[in-house]
């Protein structure tokens, strides 16, 4: 990598025309494409984020991974490719402002991916639902003794080198996103490292810990990609 490294952040966003702005106005200015992956909004999530200075790209198929594969999608075909890529939620649960102490231990040659852990942050009560703190211990602790991983959370703010993104080959298309990428990273011998990042309470209602179906499905999702790459 040369210096100055280009970074791209890519933001699935379902229904987040209220935060949307906020959490492109903190994105620091050493980024150049912040990408929103607009899947299927219902509000103006699109017309604001692009009045922000947004890229945004339109997925009609529900679901957190394809979103994501769609902002990759379009990455892919720019003339000159990132270095690294960052990923954020859209409902300023995050601290964007982070993202710098995410890139630092790639920017300094110690890490090919960075987990942004809440586990090892600072969480403001009822930021994070009784289900999902007990799902990211459950499924973190069988990533550890199934397969050796050690990671603390499954938090979806994190930043990878953008080749070793393309080699891992992502696939899922909606809650087992974020594991499948630290399963691959790990058996694919990845340089990983996590590093402590704050969250508060999102704007809005979660997608998945809003609901029961949401819970469910996320905790079925993320069990299920567990065994299979096992």
């Amino acid at each position: 990598m040369q210096n100055p490294l280009l970074i791209d952040v890519i933001i699935p966003a379902y229904n987040e025309e209220q935060s949307i702005p906020k959490v492109i106005a903190e994105i620091p200015k050493i980024v150049r494409h912040i990408v929103v992956a607009n899947n299927n909004s219902t509000d103006r999530t699109g017309e604001v984020a692009k009045s922000a200075g947004a890229v945004v790209v339109f997925e009609p198929q529900k679901g957190y991974g394809k979103a994501c594969l769609t902002a990759m999608d379009w990455i892919k075909r720019q003339d000159v490719q990132p270095d690294i890529v960052v990923f954020l939620d859209g409902d300023y649960s995050d601290y964007p402002e982070e993202m710098l102490d995410l890139i630092q231990p790639i920017r300094e040659g110690k890490a090919d991916m960075v987990i942004g852990s809440r586990a090892l942050g600072e969480r403001e009560r009822g930021s994070m639902t009784f289900p999902q703190v007990f799902g990211n211990w459950l499924a973190t602790t069988m990533m550890k003794y199934m397969q050796g991983a050690k990671f603390s959370d499954l938090g979806p703010f994190r930043a990878i080198v953008w080749s070793k993104l393309l080699d891992l080959k992502m696939v899922d298309q909606n809650f087992g996103w974020t594991i499948e990428m630290q399963i691959k990273a790990h058996k694919a011998g990845l340089r990983y490292i996590e590093v402590p990042v704050n969250y508060r309470k999102r704007i809005g209602v979660s997608k998945v810990s809003g609901t029961v179906k949401g819970v469910f499905g996320a905790g079925y999702k993320i069990i299920f990609t567990i065994f299979k790459y096992w």
